[in-house]
Protein backbone atom coordinates (compact mmCIF):
# COMPACT_ATOMS: atom_id res chain seq x y z
CA UNK A 1 0.00 0.00 0.00
CA UNK A 2 0.86 3.75 -0.84
CA UNK A 3 2.69 5.24 2.06
CA UNK A 4 1.49 7.47 3.90
CA UNK A 5 4.23 9.50 4.38
CA UNK A 6 4.01 11.25 1.38
CA UNK A 7 1.57 13.57 2.12
CA UNK A 8 3.15 14.00 5.16
CA UNK A 9 5.89 15.35 3.58
CA UNK A 10 4.16 18.03 1.21
CA UNK A 11 2.34 19.46 4.60
CA UNK A 12 6.20 19.48 6.06
CA UNK A 13 7.28 21.84 3.00
CA UNK A 14 4.09 23.97 3.17
CA UNK A 15 4.94 24.55 6.87
CA UNK A 16 8.71 25.57 6.35
CA UNK A 17 6.89 27.81 3.34
CA UNK A 18 4.54 29.38 5.77
CA UNK A 19 7.02 29.73 8.35
CA UNK A 20 9.53 31.83 6.23
CA UNK A 21 7.16 33.56 5.12
CA UNK A 22 5.96 35.04 9.04
CA UNK A 23 9.94 35.38 9.41
CA UNK A 24 9.79 37.50 6.29
CA UNK A 25 6.58 39.51 7.61
CA UNK A 26 7.12 39.21 11.43
CA UNK A 27 7.80 42.76 12.62
CA UNK A 28 4.27 43.72 10.50
CA UNK A 29 2.53 41.04 12.00
CA UNK A 30 3.74 41.80 15.35
CA UNK A 31 2.45 45.06 15.24
CA UNK A 32 -0.62 43.18 13.71
CA UNK A 33 -0.78 40.82 16.66
CA UNK A 34 -0.98 43.63 19.42
CA UNK A 35 -3.79 45.60 18.47
CA UNK A 36 -5.88 42.69 19.88
CA UNK A 37 -3.82 40.03 21.73
CA UNK A 38 -6.32 37.86 23.46
CA UNK A 39 -8.40 37.50 20.14
CA UNK A 40 -5.58 36.78 17.94
CA UNK A 41 -3.60 34.84 20.77
CA UNK A 42 -6.76 32.56 20.92
CA UNK A 43 -6.84 32.46 16.66
CA UNK A 44 -2.96 31.35 17.08
CA UNK A 45 -3.85 28.62 19.48
CA UNK A 46 -6.32 27.20 17.18
CA UNK A 47 -3.91 27.33 14.21
CA UNK A 48 -1.30 25.19 16.30
CA UNK A 49 -4.08 22.97 17.73
CA UNK A 50 -4.99 22.02 13.92
CA UNK A 51 -1.45 21.56 12.36
CA UNK A 52 -1.01 19.28 15.24
CA UNK A 53 -4.56 17.39 14.75
CA UNK A 54 -4.75 16.74 11.12
CA UNK A 55 -0.72 15.85 11.15
CA UNK A 56 -1.61 13.09 13.39
CA UNK A 57 -4.61 12.13 11.29
CA UNK A 58 -1.98 11.07 8.52
CA UNK A 59 0.24 9.54 10.81
CA UNK A 60 -2.57 7.41 11.89
CA UNK A 61 -2.58 6.07 8.55
CA UNK A 62 0.70 4.39 8.95
CA UNK A 63 0.16 1.64 11.55
CA UNK A 64 -3.32 0.61 9.53
CA UNK A 65 -1.21 0.48 6.14
CA UNK A 66 1.58 -1.58 7.65
CA UNK A 67 -0.98 -4.35 9.34
CA UNK A 68 -2.84 -4.32 6.11
CA UNK A 69 0.18 -5.41 4.18
CA UNK A 70 1.31 -7.98 6.54
CA UNK A 71 -1.90 -9.46 6.38
CA UNK A 72 -2.19 -9.21 2.73
CA UNK A 73 0.98 -10.73 1.94
CA UNK A 74 0.54 -13.31 5.10
CA UNK A 75 4.05 -12.30 6.77
CA UNK A 76 4.78 -13.46 9.97
CA UNK A 77 4.42 -10.86 13.02
CA UNK A 78 0.79 -10.12 12.92
CA UNK A 79 -0.46 -11.36 16.12
CA UNK A 80 2.72 -8.87 17.93
CA UNK A 81 1.37 -5.83 15.66
CA UNK A 82 -0.99 -3.30 17.64
CA UNK A 83 -4.88 -4.15 16.74
CA UNK A 84 -5.77 -1.40 14.57
CA UNK A 85 -8.37 0.94 15.50
CA UNK A 86 -9.57 2.32 11.54
CA UNK A 87 -9.49 -1.17 10.19
CA UNK A 88 -11.11 -2.92 13.20
CA UNK A 89 -14.03 -4.80 11.87
CA UNK A 90 -11.50 -5.88 8.90
CA UNK A 91 -9.35 -7.54 11.17
CA UNK A 92 -12.13 -8.97 13.42
CA UNK A 93 -13.41 -10.63 10.26
CA UNK A 94 -10.29 -11.59 8.36
CA UNK A 95 -8.21 -12.95 11.45
CA UNK A 96 -11.24 -15.12 12.18
CA UNK A 97 -11.12 -16.52 8.30
CA UNK A 98 -7.06 -16.86 7.99
CA UNK A 99 -5.95 -19.23 5.73
CA UNK A 100 -8.13 -18.31 2.75
CA UNK A 101 -10.28 -15.20 3.69
CA UNK A 102 -13.01 -14.66 1.82
CA UNK A 103 -16.21 -12.01 1.91
CA UNK A 104 -19.46 -12.03 0.55
CA UNK A 105 -20.72 -8.64 -1.24
CA UNK A 106 -22.69 -7.47 1.37
CA UNK A 107 -19.89 -7.87 4.18
CA UNK A 108 -17.63 -6.10 2.02
CA UNK A 109 -20.08 -3.23 1.07
CA UNK A 110 -20.66 -3.01 5.02
CA UNK A 111 -17.15 -3.09 6.01
CA UNK A 112 -16.67 -0.53 3.56
CA UNK A 113 -19.10 1.81 5.04
CA UNK A 114 -17.74 1.35 8.28
CA UNK A 115 -14.22 2.44 6.95
CA UNK A 116 -16.09 5.59 4.33
CA UNK A 117 -17.62 6.56 8.18
CA UNK A 118 -14.61 5.93 10.65
CA UNK A 119 -12.41 8.38 8.31
CA UNK A 120 -15.35 11.07 7.97
CA UNK A 121 -15.42 11.18 11.52
CA UNK A 122 -11.71 12.06 11.86
CA UNK A 123 -12.02 14.75 9.70
CA UNK A 124 -14.75 16.10 10.93
CA UNK A 125 -12.81 18.32 14.11
CA UNK A 126 -10.63 19.70 10.98
CA UNK A 127 -13.62 20.89 9.24
CA UNK A 128 -14.78 22.68 12.21
CA UNK A 129 -11.67 24.42 13.43
CA UNK A 130 -11.32 25.72 9.95
CA UNK A 131 -14.85 26.98 9.79
CA UNK A 132 -14.45 28.33 13.57
CA UNK A 133 -10.58 30.39 11.98
CA UNK A 134 -13.23 32.02 9.63
CA UNK A 135 -15.99 32.66 12.55
CA UNK A 136 -13.17 34.28 14.72
CA UNK A 137 -11.71 36.29 11.64
CA UNK A 138 -14.91 37.64 10.78
CA UNK A 139 -15.89 38.28 14.29
CA UNK A 140 -12.54 40.60 15.00
CA UNK A 141 -13.58 42.57 11.74
CA UNK A 142 -17.11 43.24 13.02
CA UNK A 143 -15.71 44.00 16.23
CA UNK A 144 -13.54 46.72 15.09
CA UNK A 145 -15.54 48.04 13.08
CA UNK A 146 -18.01 48.47 15.70
CA UNK A 147 -15.25 50.02 17.58
CA UNK A 148 -14.32 52.74 14.69
CA UNK A 149 -18.04 53.21 14.51
CA UNK A 150 -18.42 54.10 18.06
CA UNK A 151 -15.04 56.08 18.35
CA UNK A 152 -15.42 58.16 14.98
CA UNK A 153 -19.40 59.17 15.97
CA UNK A 154 -17.67 60.51 19.57
CA UNK A 155 -15.12 61.85 17.47
CA UNK A 156 -17.49 64.06 15.70
CA UNK A 157 -19.90 65.05 18.74
CA UNK A 158 -17.15 66.76 20.59
CA UNK A 159 -15.47 68.02 17.42
CA UNK A 160 -15.83 71.81 17.59
CA UNK A 161 -13.98 74.68 16.25
CA UNK A 162 -15.68 78.11 17.41
CA UNK A 163 -13.40 80.02 20.17
CA UNK A 164 -10.63 77.29 19.62
CA UNK A 165 -7.51 78.00 18.46
CA UNK A 166 -6.96 75.51 14.73
CA UNK A 167 -3.95 74.26 15.93
CA UNK A 168 -5.62 72.92 19.35
CA UNK A 169 -8.57 71.68 17.24
CA UNK A 170 -6.31 69.98 14.70
CA UNK A 171 -4.33 67.93 17.58
CA UNK A 172 -7.95 67.10 19.54
CA UNK A 173 -9.13 65.78 16.25
CA UNK A 174 -5.76 63.73 16.08
CA UNK A 175 -5.94 62.15 19.49
CA UNK A 176 -9.75 61.57 18.77
CA UNK A 177 -8.80 59.90 15.36
CA UNK A 178 -6.37 57.28 17.99
CA UNK A 179 -9.31 54.82 19.19
CA UNK A 180 -10.81 54.29 15.85
CA UNK A 181 -7.68 53.79 14.42
CA UNK A 182 -7.06 51.37 16.77
CA UNK A 183 -10.39 49.51 16.07
CA UNK A 184 -9.18 49.28 12.45
CA UNK A 185 -6.70 47.78 13.40
CA UNK A 186 -7.86 45.21 15.85
CA UNK A 187 -10.46 44.69 12.53
CA UNK A 188 -8.15 43.74 9.63
CA UNK A 189 -5.60 41.76 12.25
CA UNK A 190 -8.02 39.41 13.28
CA UNK A 191 -9.05 38.89 9.59
CA UNK A 192 -5.48 38.66 8.82
CA UNK A 193 -4.71 35.69 11.10
CA UNK A 194 -8.46 33.98 10.78
CA UNK A 195 -8.15 33.67 6.76
CA UNK A 196 -4.40 33.21 7.27
CA UNK A 197 -5.10 30.20 9.75
CA UNK A 198 -7.81 28.55 7.53
CA UNK A 199 -5.95 28.78 4.42
CA UNK A 200 -3.04 26.67 6.29
CA UNK A 201 -5.44 24.33 7.76
CA UNK A 202 -7.05 24.23 4.50
CA UNK A 203 -4.01 23.22 2.83
CA UNK A 204 -3.46 20.70 5.61
CA UNK A 205 -6.89 18.88 5.65
CA UNK A 206 -6.72 18.87 1.73
CA UNK A 207 -3.44 16.70 1.85
CA UNK A 208 -5.45 14.77 4.99
CA UNK A 209 -8.29 13.93 2.87
CA UNK A 210 -6.20 12.58 -0.44
CA UNK A 211 -3.85 10.45 1.89
CA UNK A 212 -7.39 8.95 3.67
CA UNK A 213 -8.68 8.75 -0.07
CA UNK A 214 -5.75 6.83 -1.03
CA UNK A 215 -5.56 4.30 1.69
CA UNK A 216 -9.72 4.15 1.46
CA UNK A 217 -9.17 3.04 -2.51
CA UNK A 218 -6.60 0.74 -1.79
CA UNK A 219 -8.10 -1.33 1.12
CA UNK A 220 -11.23 -1.32 -1.14
CA UNK A 221 -9.27 -2.90 -4.12
CA UNK A 222 -7.83 -5.48 -1.58
CA UNK A 223 -11.71 -6.12 -0.01
CA UNK A 224 -12.85 -6.55 -3.52
CA UNK A 225 -9.77 -9.48 -4.33
CA UNK A 226 -11.43 -11.02 -1.52
CA UNK A 227 -15.01 -10.81 -2.30
CA UNK A 228 -17.09 -13.88 -3.48
CA UNK A 229 -19.22 -13.02 -6.96
CA UNK A 230 -22.57 -14.42 -7.03
CA UNK A 231 -23.53 -16.44 -9.82
CA UNK A 232 -27.42 -15.98 -10.46
CA UNK A 233 -28.06 -14.67 -13.72
CA UNK A 234 -30.01 -11.59 -14.45
CA UNK A 235 -33.91 -12.91 -15.59
CA UNK A 236 -37.37 -11.34 -16.47
CA UNK A 237 -38.97 -9.09 -13.17
CA UNK A 238 -41.76 -11.85 -12.96
CA UNK A 239 -39.03 -14.50 -11.80
CA UNK A 240 -36.51 -12.11 -10.01
CA UNK A 241 -37.51 -13.89 -7.08
CA UNK A 242 -36.14 -17.02 -7.73
CA UNK A 243 -32.59 -15.94 -9.01
CA UNK A 244 -32.80 -14.24 -5.61
CA UNK A 245 -33.53 -16.99 -3.48
CA UNK A 246 -30.79 -19.20 -5.29
CA UNK A 247 -28.45 -16.50 -4.61
CA UNK A 248 -29.02 -16.55 -0.78
CA UNK A 249 -28.84 -19.89 -0.58
CA UNK A 250 -25.35 -20.14 -2.20
CA UNK A 251 -24.35 -17.84 -0.23
CA UNK A 252 -25.89 -19.33 2.51
CA UNK A 253 -24.09 -22.70 1.52
CA UNK A 254 -20.80 -21.39 0.66
CA UNK A 255 -20.52 -19.70 4.84
CA UNK A 256 -21.80 -23.57 6.01
CA UNK A 257 -18.91 -24.51 3.84
CA UNK A 258 -16.61 -22.10 5.48
CA UNK A 259 -17.54 -22.73 9.06
CA UNK A 260 -16.85 -26.49 8.41
CA UNK A 261 -13.25 -26.03 7.13
CA UNK A 262 -12.90 -24.02 10.03
CA UNK A 263 -14.25 -26.70 12.36
CA UNK A 264 -11.68 -29.06 10.47
CA UNK A 265 -9.15 -27.32 10.80
CA UNK A 266 -9.44 -26.65 14.43
CA UNK A 267 -10.21 -30.21 14.67
CA UNK A 268 -7.26 -31.61 12.68
CA UNK A 269 -5.18 -28.88 15.23
CA UNK A 270 -6.10 -30.42 18.50
CA UNK A 271 -5.93 -33.93 16.82
CA UNK A 272 -1.90 -33.07 16.06
CA UNK A 273 -1.83 -31.44 19.68
CA UNK A 274 -3.11 -34.60 21.11
CA UNK A 275 -0.94 -36.47 19.40
CA UNK A 276 2.08 -34.60 20.26
CA UNK A 277 0.87 -34.89 24.40
CA UNK A 278 0.27 -38.72 23.82
CA UNK A 279 4.31 -38.51 22.45
CA UNK A 280 5.51 -36.76 25.45
CA UNK A 281 3.67 -38.69 27.75
CA UNK A 282 4.63 -42.50 25.96
CA UNK A 283 8.07 -40.72 26.73
CA UNK A 284 7.75 -40.36 30.02
CA UNK A 285 6.52 -43.39 30.49
CA UNK A 286 9.29 -44.50 28.89
CA UNK A 287 11.72 -42.90 31.26
CA UNK A 288 9.25 -44.00 34.57
CA UNK A 289 10.03 -47.73 33.45
CA UNK A 290 13.88 -47.16 33.29
CA UNK A 291 14.05 -45.61 36.57
CA UNK A 292 11.93 -48.73 37.50
CA UNK A 293 14.22 -50.98 36.21
CA UNK A 294 17.04 -49.37 37.59
CA UNK A 295 15.19 -49.36 40.95
CA UNK A 296 14.35 -53.23 40.63
CA UNK A 297 18.05 -54.28 40.29
CA UNK A 298 18.76 -51.81 42.96
CA UNK A 299 16.60 -53.88 45.16
CA UNK A 300 17.57 -57.14 43.82
CA UNK A 301 21.38 -56.30 44.47
CA UNK A 302 20.03 -55.51 48.03
CA UNK A 303 18.68 -58.53 48.47
CA UNK A 304 21.54 -60.65 47.14
CA UNK A 305 23.67 -58.37 49.89
CA UNK A 306 20.83 -59.30 52.91
CA UNK A 307 21.51 -62.60 51.84
CA UNK A 308 25.55 -62.65 52.05
CA UNK A 309 25.41 -60.87 54.89
CA UNK A 310 22.58 -63.30 56.83
CA UNK A 311 25.68 -66.38 57.24
CA UNK A 312 27.77 -63.17 58.65
CA UNK A 313 25.33 -61.68 61.43
CA UNK A 314 24.76 -65.32 62.20
CA UNK A 315 28.35 -66.14 62.97
CA UNK A 316 28.13 -62.65 65.03
CA UNK A 317 25.35 -63.58 66.72
CA UNK A 318 27.07 -66.48 68.21
CA UNK A 319 30.51 -64.80 68.30
CA UNK A 320 28.18 -62.13 70.98
CA UNK A 321 26.81 -64.52 72.62
CA UNK A 322 30.31 -66.69 73.56
CA UNK A 323 31.61 -62.77 74.58
CA UNK A 324 33.84 -63.30 71.77
CA UNK A 325 32.95 -59.31 70.52
CA UNK A 326 33.75 -55.96 72.86
CA UNK A 327 31.40 -53.59 73.58
CA UNK A 328 33.03 -51.25 70.29
CA UNK A 329 32.02 -54.48 68.02
CA UNK A 330 28.62 -54.61 69.17
CA UNK A 331 28.05 -50.85 68.71
CA UNK A 332 29.56 -50.99 65.09
CA UNK A 333 27.01 -53.66 64.42
CA UNK A 334 24.17 -51.82 65.80
CA UNK A 335 24.98 -48.97 63.33
CA UNK A 336 25.56 -51.53 60.82
CA UNK A 337 21.92 -52.74 61.44
CA UNK A 338 20.16 -49.36 61.61
CA UNK A 339 21.55 -48.11 58.33
CA UNK A 340 20.54 -51.52 56.69
CA UNK A 341 16.95 -50.63 57.67
CA UNK A 342 16.59 -47.67 56.72
CA UNK A 343 17.96 -48.23 53.69
CA UNK A 344 15.39 -50.63 53.20
CA UNK A 345 12.54 -48.26 53.93
CA UNK A 346 14.07 -45.44 51.77
CA UNK A 347 13.78 -48.57 49.02
CA UNK A 348 10.43 -49.61 49.76
CA UNK A 349 9.12 -45.75 49.66
CA UNK A 350 10.77 -44.78 46.60
CA UNK A 351 9.57 -47.85 44.91
CA UNK A 352 5.89 -47.07 46.40
CA UNK A 353 6.29 -43.65 45.01
CA UNK A 354 7.28 -44.81 41.40
CA UNK A 355 4.53 -47.02 41.16
CA UNK A 356 1.92 -44.01 42.19
CA UNK A 357 3.16 -42.11 39.51
CA UNK A 358 2.87 -45.00 37.21
CA UNK A 359 -0.50 -45.30 37.93
CA UNK A 360 -1.41 -41.49 37.68
CA UNK A 361 0.36 -41.41 34.22
CA UNK A 362 -1.49 -44.62 33.09
CA UNK A 363 -4.69 -43.01 34.16
CA UNK A 364 -4.09 -39.87 32.05
CA UNK A 365 -3.00 -42.44 29.26
CA UNK A 366 -6.42 -43.53 29.15
CA UNK A 367 -8.23 -40.03 29.86
CA UNK A 368 -6.17 -39.06 26.83
CA UNK A 369 -7.17 -42.59 24.59
CA UNK A 370 -10.87 -41.98 25.37
CA UNK A 371 -10.98 -38.45 24.65
CA UNK A 372 -9.26 -39.55 20.84
CA UNK A 373 -11.99 -42.29 21.05
CA UNK A 374 -14.66 -39.96 21.27
CA UNK A 375 -14.01 -37.06 19.12
CA UNK A 376 -14.91 -38.61 15.72
CA UNK A 377 -18.28 -39.20 17.43
CA UNK A 378 -18.46 -35.92 18.40
CA UNK A 379 -17.69 -34.53 15.07
CA UNK A 380 -20.69 -36.79 13.10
Amino acid sequence: MTNPRRFLFRMVVFLILVVGALALLYPGLEKAFLAKPALNGMIVGIILFGIVYIVRQVLQLEPEAAWADTLRRSEPGLSVMRPPRLLGPVAAILQERRGRPSLSAPAQRSLLDGLSSRLDETRDISRYLIGLLVFLGLLGTFWGLLETVAAVSRVVSNLSVTGVDMGQALNNLQRGLETPLAGMGTAFSSSLFGLGGSLVLGFLDLQAGQAQNRFYNEIEDWLASLTRLSGGTPVSDGDQSVPAYIQALLEQTADNMENLQRIMIRGEDSRIQANANLTALTERLGTLTDQMRAEQSLMLRLAESQVSLEPLLERLTQATGKGGMDEEAQHQLRAIERQMARLIDTTEQASAAAAQEVRAEIRILARTIAALADEPERRR
